[in-house]
């Protein structure tokens, strides 16, 4: 292959000092064929050859990878495959190759696709200790209790030591991005000065000219609590925050490439699991702008900038709602049970994320797992107690004692069988609130196992388990002393004992 300084030599020594063309190719080692094909040649600029074709072990596959690609640019960035998983697929429909050969053609692929595309330029930025952390969600998709569900994930991560964090959610309510604020200032041990969103619903109620936001109220206390300042980036202007968006890309291709894979019992496992991903993470990955740290070995180093951790803001989201007569509370398409005698009142929803709390007059009346399930009625039999003491009928179909534990249930449907049978059932609920449920719950089995209960001896069980006598090590208080003690003398009993014998005429 001629260079451009071997051209420039066979020219000097042809048309300068008039050296032969065999003295040429006897200087050269080209042929002087190729020395006068050259010489032919107008243009004195660097030589051009047709690109050499050569086999790959890829090309069998090559149309099938080339669909795979075309498909992708038609689905959400977070359904595309990244090319180790198309390796893998190819892997299974038999390709014997390596991944990088996977990897040069769907980079090649997408070079061609982009040399025409006009792309953007944008400035790179750097941050301090401390100063700030970038926050966003993405979409996903795992299986969870055997379904393919839809979750938010919030990812937090430190502008400066990159440490990042990730939880997910049902949702992307208020109450969830609190909780995600909370984990992850716990997770970094500290919280920065800054925290940089992008426009929100749950943080900016609107968005104004230029930097002008008007801040929702509930997040601006969530702000005012942990003292960090919120900044909001420009519409469509996601560079602004690339860090935490270039955080989703990496996460894909790493974490939730196991996740999808994985079938999760419950939301709680898979964010357990989640967390754990994240600190193996942090020792894993080296550091952008200084590859001899790792992320965790700059978490370290950042620790100390960050403002100490207060107790956790109480991120919960208020609603007023009315208790219908049968004693439910509506929310989200679902229904709670509360106490009956509030019953037609208004109530305060406090939702979290895993819970619902009811409060009434500052107090707290119930608490229920929080489902996000559709159509779903919750029932706590306990609620309805004091109702069917009024109506003890209402005790046979009633749809919330479905619900009671299994011995309660057995106790019920041995009292039904006789007459009058539900007033008795009803007297054993009643003590409930007064014993607890735990000690009545004993005494139902131990009724049960003498296979002749009746209210009567559940109480008499309950009265024997309550009673000072039988807590085992029990001591009576009492303000009266003793100056002298009695001492034990069996010697004494002897003696009376003796004494009764002679005066009955008794020998022993």
């Amino acid at each position: 292959m001629i260079t451009v300084s071997m051209l420039a030599k066979i020219r000097r020594m042809h048309f300068r000092d008039g050296v032969p063309l065999r003295d040429i190719s006897r200087r050269t080692g080209l042929s002087r064929n190729t020395i006068r094909r050259w010489l032919r040649e107008p243009s004195t600029g660097e030589p051009k050859y047709s690109k050499r074709i050569n086999t790959s072990v890829v090309d069998p596959w090559s149309e099938q990878l080339r669909l795979w690609l075309v498909a992708d640019t038609r689905r959400p960035k977070r359904e595309r495959r990244s090319a180790t998983q198309m390796h893998e697929d190819l892997r299974a429909a038999g390709y014997d190759g390596s991944y990088d050969r996977v990897c040069a053609f769907v980079r090649s692929w997408k070079q061609e696709r982009d040399a025409g595309a006009q792309r953007g330029a944008f400035v790179p930025l750097a941050f301090e200790y401390g100063e700030a952390f970038q926050f966003d969600w993405s979409c996903e998709y795992v299986f969870i209790g055997g379904l393919r569900r839809r979750i938010e994930v919030a990812h937090m991560k430190l502008a400066a030591s990159r440490a990042f964090w990730l939880v997910g959610y049902h949702t992307q309510s208020h109450e969830m991005l609190f909780d995600a604020h909370a984990r992850g200032f716990v997770a970094f041990g500290g919280v920065p000065r800054r925290g940089i969103y992008d426009n929100m619903k749950t943080a900016v109620d609107r968005v104004g000219p230029g930097k002008q936001r008007a801040i929702n109220a509930r997040f601006h206390a969530m702000c005012s609590h942990y003292l960090f300042e919120p900044e909001f980036c420009n519409r469509a202007a996601g560079w602004e925050k690339g860090i935490v968006e270039k955080n989703v890309q990496d996460r894909r291709r790493q974490i939730w490439h196991e996740a999808i894979r994985t079938r999760w019992e419950s939301l709680d496992v898979l964010n357990v699991w989640l967390a754990e991903r994240c600190r193996q993470a942090w020792q894993e990955l080296r550091h952008p702008q200084w590859p001899e740290l790792s992320v965790a070995d700059a978490l370290e180093d950042e620790r100390p900038r960050l403002m100490q951790t207060p107790r956790l803001f109480d991120g919960y989201i208020e609603l007023p709602l009315r208790v219908s007569p049968t004693s439910l509370v509506h929310f989200q398409r679902n229904r709670y049970s509360v106490p009956t005698e509030y019953a037609h009142h208004i109530v305060s929803l406090r939702s979290y994320p895993t819970y619902l709390s009811v409060v009434a007059d500052g107090v707290e009346i119930a608490r229920h797992s929080r489902s996000f399930d559709r159509y779903q009625t919750f029932y706590d039999w306990q609620h309805y107690i004091n109702l069917v003491a009024r109506k003890p009928g209402a005790l046979r179909n009633g749809a919330p004692f479905q619900m009671m534990p299994e011995p309660m249930q057995r106790l019920q449907r041995h009292l039904l069988k006789q007459e009058g049978g539900d007033r008795v059932m009803v007297q054993v609920l009643a003590a409930t609130p007064v014993h607890g449920l735990e000690a009545v719950l004993v005494a139902v089995e131990l009724a049960l196992e003498l296979g002749r209960p009746s209210a009567e001896h559940v109480l008499n069980i309950l009265a024997r388990l309550k009673s000072p006598a039988g807590r085992p090590g029990g001591v009576v208080k009492t303000a009266l002393t003793l100056n002298i003690e009695p001492l034990a003398n069996v010697h004494r009993y002897e003696q009376l004992r003796a004494q009764r014998n002679e005066e009955d005429g008794h020998v022993e």
